[in-house]
């Protein structure tokens, strides 16, 4: 019989992290390793004695550091690509320095924008075609924010690797893994993906068309309305958590759209008196800092 899942106290079910430490164990101790295929799903969760769920749910954990990466049709391998570099060590500097959310905003306008430029200019025939994937898979996933946000997480890690640049590759692999382990509590209060969808959208069509000047300001763009629809989330998951100020200057298209001005109706570079009455809070603790693989039954 199947055992149930119980919930963790990082949010993550016992079975979950029992698939983690497995598959990490085959990796460790050189069982399998980069490019190599996982056994079967069926095998896997036989072995384990898990239902198939919970056996996704733990290789999309491992998926979520760039250890594995699931191909339609083909399966589950291991990952050859960038690993992310000390995603933990990121989370304890956090919460000793009592970094911001809007300050790993800046830190990504700063390098995610140029490493879009990067892209338009080195982006390889497959990646382009994982780029279009991604966006095909958010806006079949506008109904489920928490399938959304993979494949969300999916494109941006894809637009670095896309830049030609390992370092940059596994910096970025590091701020998403990051990202994700709180952006994962806080997205089931997102307004607006379809919106985001259309951004991503735009982004893969400017590095698509090799032009790296629209690719870095549309991913500027894209990233000073994500950082107000999370302040958004974040109000509605705690509303004493305090909306930072902008991170950067925002470009002149989408200024006037609804979805680019605060709740108190100011755009991202003007003051937002309700949110400054409320005590800031640092980043909360990461989930872990792994962002699921989306299942296969979805792909």
């Amino acid at each position: 019989m199947k055992r149930e899942a119980q919930e963790t106290g990082s949010g993550h079910s016992q079975l979950t992290m029992q698939v983690v430490e497995y598959v990490r164990g085959l990796i460790q101790s050189g069982d399998v390793r980069p490019g190599d295929r996982l056994p079967p799903e069926r095998e896997l969760a036989r072995k384990l004695n898990i239902s198939r769920s919970s056996l996704r749910a733990g290789i999309g954990f491992l998926a979520a550091m760039g250890v594995l990466k699931s191909r339609h049709g083909a399966g589950t391998f291991v990952s050859d690509g960038p690993p992310a570099l000390d995603a933990s060590s990121l989370s304890v500097l956090g919460t000793l320095h009592n970094f911001l959310p809007w300050q790993m905003f800046e830190a990504r306008l700063v390098i995610e924008a140029n490493v879009a430029a990067l892209a338009a200019e080195r982006a390889t025939d497959e990646h382009l075609a994982e780029l279009a994937e991604e966006v095909a898979e958010m806006y079949a996933a506008l109904a489920d924010p928490q399938e959304y946000l993979i494949h969300d997480v999916r494109f941006h890690r894809t637009v670095a690797r896309a830049a030609g640049n390992p370092i940059l590759a596994a910096l970025m692999e590091t701020i998403t893994a990051n990202l994700y382990g709180y952006r994962s509590v806080t997205v089931q209060h997102a307004q607006d993906l379809k919106e985001s969808a259309e951004l991503h959208r735009d982004i893969f069509r400017a590095i698509r068309s090799r032009n790296p000047t629209q690719a870095r300001q549309t991913m500027e763009r894209h990233l000073n309305l994500a950082r107000i629809a999370q302040d958004a989330e974040r109000d509605a998951q705690e509303p004493t958590f305090a909306a930072p100020p902008s991170c950067a200057p925002s470009t002149s298209a989408g200024r006037n759209s609804p979805a680019h001005r605060s709740d108190s109706g100011a755009t991202p570079s003007g003051p937002r008196p309700r949110a400054e009455l409320r005590p800031r809070t640092k980043l909360p603790p990461s989930n872990g800092n792994r962002i699921p693989e989306p299942s296969t039954a979805s792909r």
